[in-house]
């Protein structure tokens, strides 16, 4: 990315008195931390846990939460953070490794557990305080995942649960509002997780419930206008729902001086162009560029088989092609200072996360990679938000579900669900397939239980039998998954009889295909594209 990140304002968030901070020792489930704290109308923000602590108290945090991770306290380089830590009088609660930690730098005992529990587990509740209000002598299934456990407390702290395994499933310094749980309550195998959050934020630290997506995007719009000033900005828009509100965030603050650019590659769902054009400049009146550079991208892609190298010259050409569209709109008297991007909080985090920026397994088209002579500034307002936020956002300022619940689709478009070479005539056979799963998942009601499903245009030619002719077509693959973030997707179990019409409709409708499979392959190991 060429592009340079302004300072939006808007990371200090809803809350007056800053975010709550949830430092992040490597655990798979610290984003899902976030994700429950919100769920409360709480704003939140995860650090890595090597942030410095002025930088955490300049934030102004009403608590901090130290997450899980896979370390051991003892183990070579665990992650750890400043024991002043727990001198600032600010409520603290670990989860897993963070109340492991917090024991250890207090004056506990943190050991290798002679059973290590991962997975379903069930505590007995002592003491109905904390994250446990209201719990006392109950019995609660929880979701564990551990190797060691904490073999004695520190000084103040008293036990709080216990399981057949943990001797201190949940322990509490009430009068430091200090807290540390071996399970996750984060996880929805954790039945009481939800009301186990609602407590420690709301009884013990007290935190205001304002995150709310009508409050988001009144503070979001006068950030933007803030940022922005009287300058120009530019947004690259392709009708997801990332980049459509982003764009309609950043219309609202600036109106006309928002140029977006839909760039039709060739590569989209049937239908899809005129809808972009008919929504946003129809109905939302935004100034929309509308350009059709079909044959550009086409004729590029012509003989390429290599998936990497498809991306990469989808990539270039729709670079090449904004930048047109931008030097045009500096002729007019209208340069662009303000680059906008669907930035989502997920993209955020792990460019900063603890563990670090994940290995590359695809590159991803978008409108990272402009040219230098750019030199456009970023406006990202939803860098802050999870993709369900996004949604909520959207609905608040009025833009329509089905746009809102479209599943996502990859900027690379058609061209990665369909390996091999990409053909004006391959992508007709691809597009009238898709077509007919679409409009028989939709019927079916499945469609917004699904994170996404589409088909997939194999490579492959198989013999077959129509009427009484041989025929040798292609094989279409129908992809259906389940997921909450796309960041691991289940195969999604459709029913049968929905497999069986919409095979026998794209058999029978679609010309050049003759046999149709079903992906049961979950991420991992498998990515949810094909390519």
């Amino acid at each position: 990315m060429s592009g340079t990140k302004e300072d939006t304002g808007m990371e200090s968030g809803m809350n007056e008195s800053g975010p709550v901070v949830i430092l992040d020792f490597g655990s798979q489930y610290t984003q899902l931390i976030a994700r429950r704290v919100r769920e409360q109308h709480v704003y939140c923000e995860i650090h890595p846990c090597t942030k410095p602590l002025d930088e955490i108290w300049a934030l102004r945090p009403p608590a901090v939460i130290l997450s899980g991770g896979p370390a051991s306290v003892y183990g070579e380089g665990a992650p750890t953070v400043d024991p002043a830590l727990f001198e600032r009088g600010v409520p603290v609660l670990g989860i897993c490794y963070g109340m492991q930690l917090m024991c250890h730098l207090l004056g506990g005992k943190v050991e290798r557990a002679d059973e290590r529990e991962y997975g379903p587990a069930t505590i007995s509740v002592e003491r109905g305080e904390g994250l446990l209000l209201e719990m006392g002598g109950e019995d609660v299934d929880v979701w564990m995942s551990h190797g060691d456990r904490v073999a004695s407390i520190p000084d103040g702290f008293e036990v709080s649960a216990t399981s057949p395994n943990s001797p201190f499933a949940a322990v509490a310094d009430p009068g430091r509002r200090f807290f540390g749980v071996q399970f996750h309550p984060e996880v929805g195998h954790t039945k009481r997780g939800a009301d186990m959050l609602r407590a420690f934020l709301v009884n013990v630290v007290g935190a205001p419930a304002n995150w709310t997506p009508e409050n988001f995007a009144t503070a979001t719009i006068r950030k933007v206008k803030e940022q922005i000033g009287d300058a120009n900005a530019i947004c690259g828009l392709s009708g997801g729902v990332d980049s459509s509100v982003a764009a309609m965030l950043v219309h609202r603050a600036i109106g006309d001086r928002l140029t977006c650019v839909f760039v039709d590659n060739g590569l989209l769902r049937a239908g899809e162009a005129e809808e972009v054009v008919a929504m946003f400049r129809g109905r939302f009146d935004l100034k929309l560029i509308h350009v059709d550079a079909r044959d550009e991208f086409l004729n590029a892609l012509a003989g390429e088989t290599d998936p990497e190298r498809k991306r990469k010259i989808i990539g270039r050409v729709f670079i090449e092609v904004f930048d047109r569209e931008a030097r045009a709109l500096g002729e007019r008297g209208e340069e662009p200072t303000f680059l906008v991007q669907g930035t989502l909080y997920p993209d955020v985090i792990e460019s900063v996360s603890f563990k670090g920026p994940s290995a590359t397994i695809k590159s991803h088209h978008n409108v990272g990679g402009l040219p230098d002579h750019m030199k456009l500034k970023l406006c990202e307002p939803l860098r802050l938000l999870f993709k369900d936020e996004v949604r909520e956002v959207g609905t608040a300022m009025g833009l329509p579900r089905d746009l809102l619940w479209r599943q996502p689709f990859p900027g690379p478009g058609l061209a990665i669900r369909c390996p091999g070479e990409v053909t004006r005539e391959r992508l007709r056979i691809l597009r009238d397939a898709d077509v007919i799963l679409d409009a028989e998942v939709r019927a079916a009601g499945l469609y917004e239980s699904l994170w996404q499903s589409f088909c997939v245009l194999v490579p492959v030619r198989t013999v077959g039998v129509m009427g009484d002719e041989r025929t040798y077509d292609y094989v279409i693959a129908i992809r259906a998954v389940t997921s909450s973030d796309g960041m691991t997707a289940d195969w999604a179990r459709l029913p049968y009889e929905l497999l069986a019409k919409v095979s026998s409709r794209i058999i029978n409708e679609v010309r050049g295909c003759n046999r149709v499979c079903y992906d049961i392959s979950s991420k991992p190991p498998a990515t949810i594209e094909w390519e």
